[in-house]
């Protein structure tokens, strides 16, 4: 490893400073594409976990390569850009991708920015640590403020509305189960039927970290999933309407239909377009296509705030929930909509007087 002076600029005219050369631990990936793919590989990243990185660092891939990255209906089938890996090493980039970064910053939520951007400093630092690159180009990119929601927690009302909607066997049955198992979408499209063990409603997940977890449902989602199964054995729970194209992963494919398993895109963006009418009561339906409906998040937020509300213990919540610390709990543990009017209902003074 030999030590290479730097005197060139950075962002805002810091002189960045002289770091250690890496030498290259393996041989470089050709393509920024296939450097996704060694650095899931080689840094371990869970396969609850893997399609999340993948969409991100796939997005900051148009933004590398000096390119804004599609939003919205664009973004769904459109290819990324081919480059090679070194090319992040460019000093002009930085400035560059400040700006992309800026004005998508401008189009998105707050959390969705920030864990795109900390999931490509995490591939960016790991690509440094093997020798390939050099420079984290993102110096200089601050994360965006992300106040809290405190709507997070749909109300019991907007719960059942929400059955209520005309959606295939697909949908009612993950949604049902999201909310049922109080688990996050990403564990539970990882599911394979063989993973199931329908007669103690329950079924064996990878969360976060590649641990391996049980989650639990009601009665809801047990009456729908022998349907959904049909006669299947084995491969992917929730498949796509398609068959799966060529090049998918073999344990994406179901061996009995042939279709691919579903992907956490789709499924948000299925999830969200049926419910903006739902998540803007007074609109008009012809305004449906200028609305934002819910994120699948907001089904395991809904659930542990219900739980919380119940009377459920910390113990129960932490086991429900498999977050590590009782502080992870508090963005649950605040009531929600419904409990809190009926506090004030139950305190309202002429309820009072006829109750009496």
């Amino acid at each position: 490893m030999t030590i290479e002076s730097v005197t060139e600029s950075g962002i805002g005219g810091a002189l960045r400073l002289p770091r250690a050369r890496e030498v290259p631990l393996s041989a470089p990936p050709l393509s920024y594409t296939a450097a996704i793919e060694r650095y899931l590989t080689g840094a371990g990243i869970a396969k609850s976990s893997a399609r999340i990185y993948r969409i991100s660092l796939t997005t900051w891939g148009w933004m590398l390569a000096g390119e804004p990255a599609p939003i919205g209906p664009a973004r769904r089938g459109a290819k990324p850009p081919v480059f090679p890996l070194a090319a992040i090493d460019d000093p002009t980039l930085p400035e560059a991708l400040a700006e992309l970064a800026a004005a998508r910053a401008d189009e998105m939520d707050a959390d969705t920015v920030n864990r795109e951007l900390s999931i490509a400093r995490k591939a960016i630092g790991w690509w440094q640590r093997q020798g390939w690159i050099a420079w984290d180009p993102t110096i200089g990119i601050e994360r965006r403020p992300a106040p809290p929601d405190r709507t997070k927690a749909l109300a019991e009302n907007q719960i059942a509305a929400l059955w209520r909607l005309d959606v295939g066997l697909r949908e009612k049955t993950f949604w049902k189960l999201l909310y049922e198992s109080a688990a996050r979408a990403d564990e539970v499209l990882c599911l394979n039927v063989e993973d199931l063990y329908p007669q103690d409603k329950r079924g064996k997940i990878t969360a976060k970290g590649g641990a391996t977890e049980w989650i639990h449902w009601q009665s809801g989602t047990a009456q729908l999933l022998p349907r959904l199964i049909a006669r299947r054995t084995r491969g992917p729970l929730f498949l796509t309407d398609r068959k799966a194209p060529a090049g998918t992963p073999t344990l994406d494919v179901c061996p009995e239909t042939g279709r691919a398993r579903l992907s956490y895109r789709r499924a948000e963006e299925i999830f969200e377009e049926n419910t903006r009418l739902l998540a803007n009561p007074l609109a008009s339906p012809e305004d449906i296509e200028d609305l934002d409906g819910w994120t699948l998040h907001r089904l395991r937020h809904s659930a542990l705030t219900h739980d919380a509300e119940d009377g459920t213990s910390t113990p129960m919540l932490l086991a429900r929930s498999r977050h590590a610390s009782v502080r992870s709990l508090e963005r649950y543990a605040r009531p929600g909509v419904d409990a809190v009017a009926r506090h004030i209902a139950e305190r309202d003074p002429a309820a009072r007087r006829r109750n009496q």
